[in-house]
């Protein structure tokens, strides 16, 4: 018996809604009751509310838990699944098909470090899935329904609209507000390739219900998503062709840094055709991927494919006009301090930002409960920003790339300390890579910085910090590193920078003194 048949039938239009929870399996079951609970009861309002919170995501999660610990009281509205893109169909699950696939990777390598691995090694793809859907299922507790009502908000379930500027509608209940937050995120978009919506493609939304290994697997995006889901499911065993309209791939990021991965990604099987014109998918009982790539044609047929390109923001039946939110095609309009034209309502997250990342939702979040709640100028401006594409190797990069500086009229001087000069990358076998960092010319202060490694992710808080709170490479380098890690290359990049203090006249200085001292 499935988990639909089990259910009420009034029930049974809440799961069609939320096709993120398929299979209806005992992990998926356990989510929906966390996050998204059939019997939910939405309470009945009972006064104003210091803030009404619209959307359950990272952002609305952070805003309503930080205000309500301060001692507000706040309302938090999802219509659908708690937690947002981030643990349903985003961050969480991709994390959990990448851990399989290096997993993957790393059997089918062993023998490069002297590990004898018997042929035919076998990946059990559903099982790899079943487990990324069990961990999701451990991890949804933080962001429960009956976790945040035992924190004292009120959650109420249902589509949130805006009746004027101090009132919330949710299916017919009023919310009366001081102040609002718009945390509604965004999708999944597909752009308009010929023949696309006569094939059921998978967006990240439904990629994560797959129980079965596409044998040809067609991504279009080799954006960070795109880049991530085609070596992952190289890695696990799919033939994979990733479409990428430009030359290369991470179109955004430092281009040594993209060649790097583009040729980690080819290595896993994955076969990208860059430049790609001309595209078009068919459909004659099966999928096939038409495109022109580098003056060659392609007509491949393909099992499953993920179309990893834009993003809508989730703007629609909030009666954002009713209450002057200006919005437009990438999302609701905000200032510096995250307030929106209508100066009771702001907002976070995906809706608003530049930067669609979870921790950059998260850090919004804080600087909207100063702002809303204490009349804080706290600005959004002033935050500095990593992120990371969890590819093998990972690219991860904070602050200005070299061309953002030169069109700020910023001159810089660079410094690169490879991974083939790093012991510990040596032994690990993960001596690709580079810690790339800009100063700004003749000072030690960093404006920005690339990591290519395997867990850059990992390394490039250092230099946030050190960015944040105005640390330069003078004192990275004057600070001990244990010996061997790959983060000893940061420290590396240090010693570069103090050794360009040694100009001829300091030098021509030392010399007289050790030569009068000895």
């Amino acid at each position: 018996m499935t988990y639909q048949e089990t259910m009420n039938p009034v029930d049974q239009p809440v799961i069609e809604r939320l096709p993120q929870t398929s299979p209806a399996d005992a992990f998926n079951q356990e989510l929906v009751r966390n996050v998204h609970p059939l019997d939910w009861l939405n309470p009945k309002p009972a006064g104003r509310y210091n803030l009404v919170v619209i959307g359950a995501g990272t952002a609305g999660l952070v805003t309503a838990v930080g205000a309500a610990g301060l001692g507000a009281r706040v309302a938090l509205i999802e219509r659908s699944l708690m937690g947002g893109d981030c643990l349903n169909v985003g961050c969480v699950p991709s994390k959990g098909v990448i851990s399989a696939a290096r997993v993957a990777a790393a059997v089918r390598n062993a023998r490069e470090f002297g590990v004898e691995v018997p042929d035919g090694m076998n990946v059990n793809f559903a099982a790899a899935m079943q487990r990324m859907r069990r961990l999701r299922a451990r991890i949804s507790l933080n962001d429960s329904a009956s976790r945040f009502r035992d924190l004292g908000i009120d959650v109420y379930f249902g589509q949130a609209r805006f009746v004027d500027s101090g009132t919330v509608d949710v299916d017919g209940s009023h919310l009366h507000f001081k102040r609002a937050v718009i945390a509604t995120g965004a999708r999944a978009a597909a752009p308009p390739i010929p023949g696309l919506d006569a094939v059921d493609y998978l967006t990240n939304e439904t990629l994560f219900s797959l129980t079965e290994l596409p044998a040809r697997f067609g991504v279009i995006g080799a954006g960070p998503i795109g880049c991530e889901m085609a070596q992952a499911f190289a890695q696990l065993g799919s033939e994979v062709f990733l479409v990428e309209t430009t030359h290369g791939i991470l179109p955004r990021e430092d281009r040594d840094a993209a060649g790097i991965v583009q040729q980690a990604i080819t290595r896993s099987g994955g076969r990208l055709l860059c430049c790609g014109k001309k595209l078009e998918i068919k459909h004659d009982g099966g999928i096939r991927l038409v495109v022109e790539s580098h003056g060659q044609g392609y007509d491949e047929p393909i099992d499953k494919l993920l179309v990893s390109v834009g993003r809508a923001p989730n703007v629609e039946n909030l009666n954002l006009e009713a209450v002057g939110v200006d919005y437009d095609n990438k999302g609701v309009k905000v200032n510096e301090r995250m307030q929106t034209t209508n100066a009771r309502i702001y907002a976070a997250g995906d809706i608003c930002s530049p930067f669609q990342f979870t921790h950059a939702a998260d850090f919004m979040a804080r600087i909207v409960i100063q702002n809303a709640l204490f009349k804080g100028r706290k600005k959004s401006t002033s935050l500095v920003m990593p992120w990371c594409t969890y590819t093998s190797p990972e690219i991860a990069h904070v602050g200005l790339y070299e061309y953002q500086a030169q069109e700020q009229g910023i001159e810089v001087d660079t410094f690169v300390q490879a991974f083939s000069d790093v012991d510990r990358a040596i032994l690990d076998g993960e001596d690709e890579g580079f810690v790339k960092i800009h100063v700004k010319k003749g000072t030690d202060k960093i404006i920005g910085a690339t990591l290519v490694a395997g867990h850059a992710g990992d390394m490039i808080s250092e230099i946030t910090l050190a960015m944040t709170h105005g640390l330069g490479l003078k004192q990275i380098g004057s600070t001990i590193h244990p010996y061997p890690t790959q983060a000893e290359a940061i420290r590396k990049l240090g010693d570069q920078f103090n050794r360009t203090r040694m100009t001829p006249i300091v030098k021509w200085l030392f010399n007289k003194w050790l030569a009068w001292t000895r």
